[in-house]
């Protein structure tokens, strides 16, 4: 995996037209193989995001003591970010209906469908689709938790139709996604439906997905996927 990359580059360098490149909006070739590797993606995706230190959705939404696994400490809740504001949102970044936000990371499936979890809590996995794309879906992998602390990506446990999410590209343009649907989804239940989800065909969606249920431990890691999906509702040009 990258490492996370510097905010400094000035527009003109190599390296911020690099990046441009792999935030693309209007639409993205992906590599066949990452195409093909869609129809599992679902059952891998998620599977090691997070640990049992917390459980998903809980902590956060109320004042119930927070779960643990045996022999690791209680661990401690960070008090929830306020919103952003529009001067300090910052360029290649989303952020959730309760203000929590992560840093995108460009990066594609391997062979075997997997896709490269984030680096840290605070960034999220994209792969597919660009912004304000033709067809498919841009699909957006992060974290429920990990060593104790819940990530941004446990807000999806708490999501609604009809929130809105937003994604800051990295020419600081502003993409709004409305929130269609809102699913908690079995790992043994995903392979039938992971080429709906996920597939680079179909009306264009953004689908953001992160770990949910009972956390079972071995190569699933939690049970269940918590999976929003939103439709584009407003795009720079219009801002």
């Amino acid at each position: 995996m990258g490492r996370p990359r510097s905010e400094d580059a000035t527009s003109g360098s190599a390296a911020a037209e690099r990046e441009r490149g792999r935030f693309w909006t209007r639409g993205r070739t992906t590599s066949l193989i990452a195409v093909l590797a869609a129809v599992v993606i679902g059952v891998i995706v998620g599977g090691i995001m997070g640990n049992p230190s917390v459980v998903p959705g809980s902590a956060s939404a109320s004042n119930a003591p927070v779960e643990t696994a045996p022999g690791e400490a209680e661990p401690t809740q960070a008090a929830p970010a306020p919103p952003p504001t529009e001067h300090a949102r910052q360029p290649g970044t989303i952020y959730l209906a309760d203000g929590g936000s992560a840093r995108l990371v460009r990066d594609e499936v391997d062979a075997t469908g997997t896709l490269p979890v984030p680096d840290s809590l605070g960034e999220a996995t994209w792969w597919g689709a660009g912004l304000g794309a033709a067809a498919g879906a841009s699909v957006m992998a992060g974290h429920v938790n990990w060593q104790g602390a819940l990530g941004p990506f446990d807000q999806l446990h708490r999501a609604e139709v009809g929130e809105r999410i937003e994604i800051v590209d990295v020419d600081g343009g502003e993409w709004t996604y409305e929130t269609s649907e809102v699913l908690t989804l079995h790992k043994d239940e995903l392979p039938a439906r992971a080429a709906e989800l996920f597939g680079q065909d179909g009306v264009h969606r953004l689908v953001l997905v992160t770990c949910g249920g009972r956390y079972v431990g071995g190569p699933s890691g939690y049970e269940d996927n918590r999976i929003v999906i939103a439709t584009l509702v407003g795009t720079p040009d219009l801002a």
